[in-house]
């Protein structure tokens, strides 16, 4: 037997058909094609995989049960734009086929169909399909690896990025503080043919107004006080390369007039020089404001926002890629690990559970702040409930048995008469409303001696023999 692993499949096909011979002889063929292929026999079910298979082409016959292949067309249309998708067609409905291809359809075949007909028609779509990517690992992914995720919904924008990346259009990510706005601009930038020049992230909220301007400009000896030498602007820096212009939403209005300048004529002008330089820069910039809102109130101009904004890419939230929870904390462990020099495995399945279910306004960030907290105060090789609890600053919930419950707050109660009563259990027995017998009964069951609750005595009992009986009011 041999023991050759099988290859990575190529891309993921969801192939939608009524017919159960029919559905698995596309099935095999496109399996031996090496494709994941995925089949279903309706419409309806072909929508609720696609929420979870995220596939790169979707392979449908018009005639279903229920919704046909054309609605299930304009679903994916409407839902997944760049998905491409190839209906199998009777003679009869070549007609409706060929109007499809004018609304967006990829293609279309008749049956019967030759599989060699089968295979070109899907290539053809896989090589345009907006999805469409080669297995994680290879050696094409490395332009991804800083970026942790088996979601679907990441998959999906990080399949967006790579196609954005090879061109030269200006990207506007959008996104939640820290959610990992400035990792995909460097993906972006790696992916793109501008790789081997410099990257330079600035962060426009974190650099005074009156310092923003020479930081991205430049400025000459001399352009103002403590200007003591010529400074390269980063702009200048990134000539040849890329320049992210992170939370570029906080920009203030002035520096926004003198961007969209060197945005449009690429040139910057350093302060107190008197020549343009020119400069070859792509721009990607984020933001985690409301820039529409922003242009509303005048805060933001519209000629910058809409240089800026060629091409869109929202990142998730960390709460909508709940499943990559628990591989961003594992990948997190292992680099901190090392960084606190402790031998750290993992995390206690009921920590993990609490990682996966938090809140995480703080998105990608928290998560990676709260895993250092857990690495700096480990003490053994797996991560424990409480460790995480007390990171995510949730207050400690134990779940007891009501055996359990009664009796620790039996102790409790007991301890508390002791103390109140000086260890006179004739004054803590009247104050619990029970005789003395039945009193020093709770006491044994409890392991506790009166007489160290006694501060001129702690060996002695001077009360009077256990008797049956009330206690007299």
């Amino acid at each position: 037997m041999s023991d050759a692993r099988s290859p990575e499949p190529r891309h993921r096909i969801l192939v939608v058909d009524d017919d159960a011979d029919l559905l698995r002889l596309l099935s095999l063929r496109l399996g031996a094609a090496g494709h994941a292929v995925t089949a279903v026999a309706s419409a309806e079910e072909a929508l609720t995989r696609l929420e979870l298979l995220r596939p790169q082409l979707v392979l449908s016959d018009v005639k279903l049960p229920g919704l046909d292949g054309l609605q299930l067309f304009s679903a994916v249309q409407a839902r997944y734009p760049g998905l491409p998708v190839i209906l199998l067609t009777a003679h009869g409905t070549i007609p409706d086929a060929v109007e499809a291809t004018l609304r967006g359809v990829f293609s279309y075949l008749t049956k019967p169909f030759d599989g060699k007909e089968l295979l070109a028609a899907v290539d053809r779509a896989l090589a345009v399909s907006a999805a469409a990517r080669p297995a994680a690992g290879t050696k094409s992914q490395t332009w991804r690896e800083e970026i942790v995720s088996r979601s679907a919904l990441m998959e999906e924008l990080l399949a967006e990025a790579k196609l954005v990346a090879a061109g030269d259009a200006s990207v506007l990510i959008r996104g939640e503080s820290g959610s990992g706005k400035e990792l995909l601009a460097r993906a972006i930038h790696r992916a793109s043919p501008r790789a081997a020049g410099p990257f330079v992230a600035v962060n426009c909220s974190a650099i005074p107004e009156a310092l923003l301007e020479s930081e991205l400009f430049g400025h000459v000896k001399g352009a103002f006080t403590g200007a003591v030498s010529h400074h390269r602007g980063l702009f200048q820096s990134a000539h040849g390369g890329t320049l992210f212009l992170d939370e570029i939403g906080d920009m203030p209005p002035a520096l926004q007039v003198k961007l969209l300048r060197v945005l449009q004529e690429r040139q910057v002008r350093p302060v107190g020089a008197q020549q343009s330089l020119a400069v070859d820069v792509r721009i990607l910039s984020a933001t985690h404001r409301d820039l529409e809102a922003a242009l509303a109130s005048g805060e933001f101009r519209e000629d910058l926002y809409y240089r800026l904004n060629v091409v869109t890419l929202s990142l998730p939230t960390l709460a909508e890629r709940r499943e990559d929870i628990p591989l961003l904390a594992q990948h997190f462990l292992q680099r901190l690990a090392s960084k606190y020099s402790k031998p750290l495995n993992g995390f206690a399945p009921d920590a993990l559970s609490a990682l996966a279910t938090a809140a995480w306004p703080g998105n990608v960030r928290q998560l990676h702040n709260v895993v250092e907290q857990v690495c700096a105060l480990a003490t053994a090789p797996l991560i424990p409930l409480a460790l995480v609890r007390r990171a995510l600053r949730v207050p400690s919930m134990e779940v007891l048995s009501y055996a359990e419950a009664r009796r620790r707050f039996e102790h409790g109660y007991l301890v508390g008469l002791l103390k109140l009563t000086d260890g006179q259990v004739a004054d803590a027995a009247r104050l619990a409303d029970r005789n003395r017998t039945e009193f020093y009964r709770l006491l044994q069951k409890h392991g506790l001696t009166p007489g160290l609750f006694r501060a001129e005595s702690p060996d002695g009992d001077t009360d009077a023999a256990p008797q049956q009986g009330p206690v007299a009011e």
